[in-house]
């Protein structure tokens, strides 16, 4: 795992010094910062006891939703683009919903965890879950970030499901919600519009997809070898922020397909060995824990790879380990912690297959 995250933040870095040289090397030096910075928190949460962190998890629930909602604060959150999204410190800016996907992970592992024989139970094992969800992904939805919101919320439901809650409340809760969106959907045609542009791409060139379209021809003209670094037509005329959210298009143009393909196997064998070292679990709170972690990264790398191939509707979701941006790369440093710290406890010879926990 380690490897293969190292694999990716190197690719990062030379994607985004490409996807900016011909703008600023300020994008890259923030890249190197960001990297630092993850690395050091990596570092930490390695060394940190985590069932000591247990004794101060709503603290660090109380502190996540007040950092979201010091965010909707005018002259405090930083807004771009129309949402309010950032905290600033000095020159370094900080999307505070990427600390909350990885916080709600921590609240719920434990929650669920000291509630596990409750499972089955409506109140304890549903609904009190929900309002954690809910308490964490509505102020982020009010940013507006919906992509994090969707999310939080998706990494919510399946550390639901991976607890035990029971399938009907959770089957029932999923459809009310999808029919909710469906019907807030249907009666907006613009947002309407805006969520089925994905469907004809080409078409919609001139308005929702022009970002998308432009990713195509750039993967077009990388084939299979690519057209080199620095030699990437579609970053430099026609794609904009391509070194955030359209990273991949950058490393398909310049790189070729077999780039695009080994970064593809490369997330694919990060989650799996995450998935095997799941089997070692010594409790229900450490596998939730690491279980919540994985999901961030393969759902975010899903959602950020199916809008560049357009097979998604476009959301501003940055590629684990490899999109510029601080903030990501913290996030990245903080899971891979997390997988080292456990993969060190879990090997330790006074964990046994015996003592484990779970129900």
């Amino acid at each position: 795992m380690l490897v293969c995250a190292a694999a990716l933040c190197t690719l990062g870095l030379i994607a985004v010094f490409s996807a900016t040289a011909y703008k600023s090397s300020g994008f890259f030096w923030k890249q190197v910062l960001g990297l630092g910075l993850g690395v050091c928190a990596a570092w930490t949460i390695a060394r940190l006891d985590l069932e000591l962190c247990r004794r101060y998890i709503w603290l660090i629930a109380v502190g996540v939703v007040g950092l979201l909602l010091l965010v909707a604060i005018p002259h405090i959150g930083i807004s771009v683009n129309g949402s309010r999204r950032w905290l600033g410190f000095g020159p370094i800016r900080f999307q505070v919903s990427e600390l909350a996907k990885i916080g709600i992970v921590f609240v719920l592992a434990h929650y669920l965890a000291l509630n596990q024989s409750m499972m089955e139970n409506l109140k304890r094992g549903f609904i009190l879950p929900l309002f954690i969800i809910g308490g964490i992904a509505g102020p982020i939805m009010l940013q507006p970030d919906f992509g994090t919101t969707a999310l939080v919320s998706a990494v919510g439901v399946a550390l639901l499901f991976l607890a035990g809650a029971r399938w009907r409340y959770i089957v029932t809760s999923v459809t009310g919600i999808v029919v909710l969106f469906a019907v807030a959907v249907a009666l907006n045609p613009n947002r309407l519009t805006r969520l089925t542009a994905f469907l004809d791409v080409e078409g919609n060139k001139q308005a929702g997809t022009y970002q998308v379209y432009q990713s195509f021809l750039g993967f077009a003209a990388g084939g299979l070898t690519g057209a080199g670094l620095g030699q990437g037509r579609q970053q430099v005329y026609f794609l904009p922020e391509a070194h955030t959210d359209f990273i991949f298009a950058v490393v398909g143009e310049e790189l070729g397909l077999v780039v695009t393909l080994a970064t593809v196997l490369t997330f694919l064998l990060f989650f799996v060995c995450g998935v095997l070292h799941l089997r070692r679990a010594p409790n229900q709170f450490q596998f939730l824990l690491v279980a919540g972690a994985l999901l961030i990264v393969a759902l975010q790398a899903i959602v950020n790879l199916g809008v560049v191939v357009g097979r998604l509707p476009t959301k501003g979701m940055s590629l684990p380990f490899v999109s510029a941006g601080m903030s990501n790369l913290v996030l990245m440093g903080i899971i891979v912690g997390l997988l080292i710290n456990t993969s060190r406890a879990w090997l330790r010879d006074d964990v046994l297959p015996g003592s484990r926990d779970f129900s």
